[in-house]
């Protein structure tokens, strides 16, 4: 990846307006920017969220707070707790999250 053309600069991501994007049950609000073809993100699932689809978009992600449930479309599955991430290429294996207690993610992708 290459990054070029971001000035340095924090981001306050209390300030940064969500946008809600309901699963198959739950919500997810997403606090998005945008840095050239870069999307970074703060994601705060609902307690009893369950994606509505299985995702082939890679990331990197961060579990912040709470607890992260992923399966894979291949029937594998991982736990990710406060402090613990996964990483994954676009197209490698199509993921869906899901999360009981709920969860805050740190995303880029």
């Amino acid at each position: 990846m290459q990054m070029s053309g971001i000035p340095f600069a924090t981001t306050d991501w209390a300030r940064i307006e969500a946008t809600q994007h309901p699963g198959e049950t739950g919500i997810a609000y997403w606090h998005t920017q945008l840095f050239g073809e870069i999307r970074v993100r703060m994601v705060e699932y609902s307690p009893g969220y369950l994606a509505d689809h299985w995702c082939i978009k890679g990331h990197i992600l961060l579990c912040v707070e709470g607890e992260l449930d992923t399966e894979l479309q291949d029937g594998r599955k991982f736990t990710l707790k406060p402090g613990m991430s996964y990483q994954v290429a676009d197209n490698d294996a199509p993921h869906r999250s899901s999360t009981t207690v709920g969860a805050k993610l740190f995303i880029v992708d």
